[in-house]
């Protein structure tokens, strides 16, 4: 099948015990409107990180995620929170 690159924004909120909790993941169509998606979601869940990963969804191998923006409340350790 070939490298394919995913954009994908991941919010944020806090639990009630005050912990980050990753939401459901969105995908996007490019980077550009990752950054952009982070920013509309933060702003209404106070945080979201906006990753893409390009890899070989046939054989299941991808890179690690490289973070396109960090919008607002997010976890310290991004890299374990987008998979990468």
């Amino acid at each position: 099948m070939g490298a394919i690159t995913y954009f994908v924004v991941l919010p944020f909120v806090r639990n009630e015990d005050g912990d980050l909790c990753p939401e459901q993941a969105v995908e996007c169509q490019s980077s550009h409107g990752a950054a952009a998606r982070a920013h509309a979601i933060a702003a209404s869940k106070g945080g979201a990180v906006a990753f893409c990963r390009t890899g070989d969804p046939a054989l299941g191998e991808f890179d690690e995620a490289e973070i396109i923006a960090k919008v607002g409340d997010v976890p310290a350790d991004l890299l374990e929170a987008t998979g990468g």
